[in-house]
């Protein structure tokens, strides 16, 4: 069994189902990507992880353990970073984690030194101010420094780049990376380059149940097709000829022919494309093809 198993999982709110027989496995020091539109089920399915929402039916383990609302020793398995953390703010984030760790009962010893190596991976040692002057960046990767004090064994992330920028981002998920050599993480967002850019594996969620689950680790994605780029008067000479899909500005995939075939295609009308490439689909692409 792997770090985290969901088993027929179902939640509805009144007459509306958002989760219905979702079925994922994560195993141990992966990286779980967790993708699907807003309101598809990804926060619900987290807060059933943590216990702090009771489920309509399934099973959810976590370490081998089942999960049970509201009863949740789980959870010393599990370290949680949610989309806008919250701090003591007029704590500085070595006063904060130590507060943190007090809370999980931690020797002082180990402490001092957990608190140090986190600060450290998190680019916050030697940090002195007050956390209400962190920069939304600074909160969450002291966020991720919280959620690992006790060194769970699963850390689960909402949206943990939501609201960041590029540079907050990368520096965010290099963190996420780093730490798999001690624990796994499942993490959503509706960021998807950031999902394919760190993750092992990826589950997409939509009307309540995994519809496709790719693992970036082994399998390409696929191809999207061959991409060209063409003025009006040499789109015009081709078209009649080629199957062209208009995919913004003068760019157009061409399907179900070979590169052979549309060499011979341009060279006979006389047509010079400004590019042509061939090119494979990006998760973004996997994303709509199974969700429209």
């Amino acid at each position: 069994m792997g770090i985290l198993k969901i088993e027929g999982l179902k939640k509805a709110f009144n007459d509306k189902t958002v989760i219905e027989d979702l079925n994922l496995e994560v195993a141990e020091n992966e990286i779980y990507g967790f993708i699907g539109s807003n309101g598809a089920g990804k926060t619900t399915t987290m807060k059933m992880v943590l216990g702090l929402l009771k489920s309509d039916g399934g099973e959810i383990y976590v370490c081998g353990e089942r999960i049970r609302f509201g009863d949740t020793p789980t959870n010393r398995h599990v370290g949680y970073l949610p989309d806008v953390p919250e701090f003591y703010t007029y704590m500085n984030s070595e006063e904060y984690l130590k507060l943190c760790a007090d809370i999980t009962r931690m020797g002082k010893a180990e402490q001092r030194e957990r608190i140090d190596e986190l600060l450290k991976l998190v680019g916050l040692r030697g940090e002195k101010k007050r956390i209400r002057s962190y920069s939304r960046g600074m909160k969450q990767r002291l966020g991720i420094a919280q959620a690992l004090i006790h060194r769970p064994k699963l850390l689960i992330c909402d949206e943990p780049t939501s609201a960041l920028d590029p540079k907050g981002r990368m520096e965010i998920l290099k963190i996420l990376k780093e730490i798999t050599k001690e624990t796994t993480v499942i993490f959503s967002t509706h960021i998807l380059t950031d999902v394919e850019r760190i993750s092992d594996r990826v589950g997409i969620l939509y009307e309540g149940k995994i519809v496709k689950e790719i693992d970036l680790s082994k399998e390409s994605l696929g191809e999207k097709g061959i991409v060209i780029e063409l003025e009006q008067e040499s789109y015009d000479k081709i078209s009649p000829v080629l199957d062209l899909i208009h995919i913004g500005g003068g760019s157009y995939v061409i399907e179900d022919h070979s590169l052979q075939e549309i060499y011979g295609v341009l060279h006979a009308h006389g047509v010079y494309p400004e590019k042509i490439v061939k090119e494979r689909k990006s998760l973004e692409d996997v994303y709509l093809e199974v969700t429209t």
